[in-house]
């Protein structure tokens, strides 16, 4: 939850490390953090691994929270389990007293996941603004594309990335988050945004918290500037093969 702010354990490290080595050769245009303490260490670490960003700025935004629990927090998930079955209700629907309800969560990603978009739009008129539209297609880079997941996606996922660089824009955009708040984003991305899924993905691995350090894969196409319909495609979700 939001109240116990603890820092990573030794273990935790230990998966942020392997997280940024599986990332190294990712170059991140820009980077946001859950302002909560073990967000931020995560978020630094995988930098610190980075080939091309280490000194990249990172931003910290309440938004990327993990769900607040309440009177749960702190607690261990058997009393939050405990709390629901005696008001009759289920994880992870039940909201303890003073805890945040599943549409506020979501409201959260939608607003972050909103100023994620305007934020690409405003890059993508600057550059235009700068270069001229001539120099468009070069500015998504291979360098910008190698992302680890060949072994890990279909190819045509995967192949979704370097198809009309043109209509790709100019971010590339590293978030640091929770598990519970990131079910919620991709919940809101399924069912409110039309997301298109992996192939092989199962409704059990759709509706599971991520493991932590789990790598998300998102490709966001806005054509033309549109913020009402952005079109989204999921290339790998809660990746763990570098754990």
């Amino acid at each position: 939850g939001q109240g116990v702010d603890e820092p990573l354990s030794a273990t935790g490290f230990r998966q942020a490390d392997a997280a940024g080595l599986f990332l190294s050769n990712v170059k991140f245009t820009h980077v946001f953090s859950s302002d909560l303490l073990r967000a931020k260490q995560t978020a630094a670490t995988i930098l610190g691994k980075n080939k091309f960003c280490k000194d990249l700025e990172i931003k910290y935004d309440a938004r990327l929270r993990e769900r607040k629990y309440g009177v749960a927090e702190g607690r261990p998930l058997t009393d939050l389990k405990a709390m629901a079955k005696a008001a009759g209700e289920q994880c992870p629907s039940f909201t303890p007293s003073g805890g945040e309800t599943l549409d506020e969560v979501r409201e959260r990603a939608r607003e972050f996941f909103e100023f994620l978009c305007r934020l690409a739009v405003e890059l993508e008129q600057k550059e235009q603004d700068t270069h001229g539209a001539a120099s468009r297609s070069s500015g998504t880079s291979e360098e910008q594309l190698v992302f680890p997941w060949t072994n890990h996606c279909s190819e045509a996922e995967h192949s979704s990335d370097n198809g009309g660089a043109s209509k790709i824009l100019d971010a590339n955009i590293l978030v640091v988050s929770h598990g519970a708040y990131m079910r919620n984003w991709l919940g809101y991305f399924v069912s409110d945004l039309n997301c298109t899924l992996p192939t092989n993905l199962t409704k059990s691995q759709l509706s599971t918290v991520s493991p932590n350090t789990g790598v998300s894969h998102f490709v966001i196409k806005l054509e033309n500037g549109n913020l009402l319909k952005p079109e989204i495609t999921c290339v790998c979700l809660n990746q763990d093969s570098h754990l």
